[in-house]
């Protein structure tokens, strides 16, 4: 099972369950019943639009051969750590979303373009923006992992709609507050990884110079044809591959840049989970 792809759209399904949720109980507080059908087909065109993104993405980036393959390759992974950067800190600055959120769904009641508009485009923007977010991660991990797991992806994000499912429709409390921290922190790890892996591609290519490996434990496989443990395609090092960025041959620049990323990103999201 890919941890990376699960991961990632567990927290991102769980990000959009949880604005859906706080639009839907406001609509309930606020007597506006009738304006939850709206709400759904905001969340339901989304879905589709973020289908639609998935498929043209994947026309568009998989129809490159060759050096430039390798250089969107690269672009993408590096993109997708800066996105999930941004995501993070994003997240830990807005803990009070739930009463920003509120506010957004009481101007679109009331605001010129009708509540109706108001409530579709909030739902709307806020499902697509996830979809959008989550196509890109996972076209990097797909990249740097050699394929996805549908199962893990599909099971992240049914976990996610279920535990937003719980806590808007049912009421009970879940320790998001721990969740999110803890997977602020994994989350850190598969950024470095992405970007580790994004100037690996670079340096397939040339763009960054190649100064040979730190170490290398990518050994042939054993007798039985299975690969060692700690290789990247065994037991524990496609784990450690996946979800922390593992290399089993990684140049001196792939090493300090995981180690950069680590460390400015554990400095950045501590900074604005405390301000």
């Amino acid at each position: 099972m890919g941890l990376s792809e699960l991961l990632i759209t567990f927290r991102e399904t769980l990000e959009a369950a949880l604005v859906i949720g706080i639009l839907y109980t406001f609509l309930i507080k606020a007597d506006r019943i009738e304006l939850i059908q709206t709400l759904w087909k905001g969340v339901g065109m989304a879905i589709i639009a973020s289908v639609v993104a998935a498929v043209l993405f994947q026309l568009l980036a998989g129809g490159f051969t060759g050096r430039m393959e390798k250089i969107i390759e690269g672009t993408v992974m590096i993109l997708a750590a800066l996105i999930l950067s941004t995501m993070i800190i994003w997240m830990a600055k807005n803990r009070n979303v739930a009463e920003k959120l509120e506010h957004k769904a009481e101007s679109a009641l009331t605001g010129r373009m009708g509540a109706v508009w108001g409530i579709f485009l909030l739902s709307f923007v806020a499902v697509f923006r996830e979809g959008i977010e989550t196509v890109l991660f996972l076209y990097g991990i797909a990249i740097k992992e050699g394929g996805l797991s549908l199962l893990s992806s599909l099971f992240g994000g049914a976990v996610a709609v279920g535990i937003g499912y719980l806590i808007f429709l049912q009421g009970k409390r879940m320790p998001l507050k721990t969740f999110f921290n803890v997977s602020s922190v994994l989350l850190i790890l598969v950024v470095a990884g992405l970007l580790a892996h994004g100037i690996h591609e670079f340096e397939k290519v040339g763009i960054i110079p190649y100064h040979g490996a730190v170490w290398d434990i990518n050994p042939a496989r054993l007798v039985d044809g299975r690969f060692p443990l700690l290789h990247e395609k065994g037991a524990v090092g496609s784990i450690m591959a996946g979800l922390f960025g593992w290399n089993g041959n990684p140049s001196l620049t792939e090493v300090l840049s995981w180690l950069a990323a680590v460390t400015c990103m554990g400095f950045l999201w501590r900074r604005a989970a405390t301000s």
